[in-house]
């Protein structure tokens, strides 16, 4: 009698360097391979990160030659009834290390739902790399050597000649689509490793520039990849040499890493501060001016352009996430945790992780955070990192007539607004003395007590 074991893919869309599949098909000589629709996720997760996952599950579905298990429900559910339908031995999965993932597995154990898991999305697992006094670090250039001393594993091969059991009916894969007008770059674990490998030959050896001008395609755009598990980053780091561009690139990798590592020993700081102090800051309604900021219509092009790139594509360039949280924050005075919120709307590469504690290293208030007093300049952010405006005019058409110092500030040209364009909704340099003032008051309060 075969012995089965069910595989539950999770954060994890891909069959190469995958040790918990690997793990399932040592224990059984067949797989049920499931992926569990969790439908209120799936409605929180928004329209472009649905259809990226979408995507992905077609993806990993034609891999495992049609036979995957897609059923919507609650998980303690539909494992209990899977294993006792299917007489399977075991059920197997990478280990989670977000908030959410913790919790279902807490739920899972509580319901006597055993599950065997082996590795994570992670190249070093998160609360592994710990300072000599056993705590874990604060400060992302300690913990990165650290972590680059520790190592980690070489990938592992995909499965050879794996048995997978079909399902009675083919997978009923949602037919999420893109919004109108949205286009998502390509899903799934084929488009990944051929992305990464495009990425080595054309920027690697000059990501330590490139990265931050978002008109050129000099980042790798493998985030979203990661996000939904398409490939492991060990995958990324094996090819890795000692170039700059390269040690650059491991240390954003490093970076991913990092916050992990700070949320698994901080859950809390998914939604709230990692530095207690800033709750006392005084903060702005979300109002008209963060309706403008969500739109794209804040008067400030550099702004602008990285707002709806985000909306078009389901992905933000780097240097202007940093551009436009330090806006929100600086210079509208909102609360970082509106602008993460609206991030993880329209993000395909949402990682609460990165989100979370991306937002607070740039508002101040994470861990080996930005300074408070550190305000992003959004019209010299412009000019140095998009000096002719490529970025500003594939996102604005109400400015591709301007070009050079005039697109940056089209307030101050005779014709700058003459194409529907909005007049800035503030004035940054009295906002950043507003928000440093704001910074000296939650200097002279009383401090709260951490979480």
């Amino acid at each position: 009698m075969a012995n089965r074991a069910i595989f539950w893919f999770r954060r994890d869309l891909r069959l190469a360097d995958n040790p918990a599949l690997l793990a399932s098909l040592d224990e059984g000589n067949e797989v049920i391979p499931l992926f569990i629709m969790d439908e209120e996720i799936a409605e929180r997760a928004g329209a472009h990160r649905r259809a990226y996952l979408a995507a992905s599950l077609r993806v990993l579905n034609e891999s495992l030659g049609g036979t995957l298990h897609l059923i919507s429900g609650d998980p303690v559910a539909v494992l209990s009834e899977l294993k006792k339908e299917t007489g399977a031995i075991s059920i197997h999965s990478a280990f989670q290390y977000a908030p959410y993932g913790n919790q279902l597995d807490g739920k899972l154990k509580k319901a006597g739902i055993e599950l065997t898991q082996v590795g994570s999305s992670y190249a070093v697992t998160p609360g592994r790399v710990l300072k000599d006094d056993g705590t874990p670090y604060r400060v992302y250039t300690p913990f990165y050597r650290a972590w680059s001393a520790h190592g980690w594993r070489k990938p592992v091969a995909a499965p050879k000649n794996p048995n997978w059991v079909a399902p009675s009916k083919s997978a009923k894969i949602p037919d999420w689509k893109a919004p109108d007008g949205v286009t998502i770059q390509e899903a799934g674990e084929v488009a990944a490793l051929k992305r990464f490998k495009e990425f080595l030959k054309r920027a690697a050896d000059e990501y330590g520039d490139a990265r931050n001008i978002p008109g050129t395609e000099g980042t790798s755009r493998m985030s979203p990849h990661l996000r939904w598990g398409e490939i492991h980053p060990r995958t990324m780091l094996e090819p890795l040499g000692q170039k700059k561009g390269h040690e650059v690139y491991r240390k954003e990798i490093a970076w991913r890493e990092f916050y992990a590592d700070v949320l698994h020993h901080n859950p809390h700081t998914s939604r709230d501060y990692y530095d207690v102090k800033y709750k006392k800051m005084r903060y702005a309604e979300p109002g008209k001016a963060f309706q403008a900021w969500c739109e794209g219509k804040t008067g400030f092009p550099f702004v602008d352009a990285a707002m709806r790139q985000l909306v078009h594509e389901g992905w933000m360039h780097n240097r202007t996430r940093m551009v436009v949280a330090s806006f929100l924050v600086k210079d509208l005075h909102i609360e970082w945790q509106h602008g993460a919120n609206f991030f993880m709307k329209y993000l395909i590469d949402n990682d609460v992780a990165s989100n979370s504690h991306g937002w607070q290293w740039t508002a101040g208030c994470g861990t080996d955070a930005s300074p408070y007093y550190r305000v992003f300049n959004p019209i010299e952010q412009g000019r140095r990192f998009d000096f002719e405006g490529d970025y500003i005019k594939r996102y604005i058409p109400e400015l591709r007539h301007l070009s050079g110092e005039d697109i940056h500030e089209p307030w101050l040209v005779l014709d700058g607004l003459s194409k529907g364009y909005p007049e800035p909704i503030v004035d940054h340099a009295k906002e950043r003395l507003e928000s440093l003032a704001r910074l000296e008051e939650i200097k002279a309060a009383k401090p709260l007590k951490p979480n």
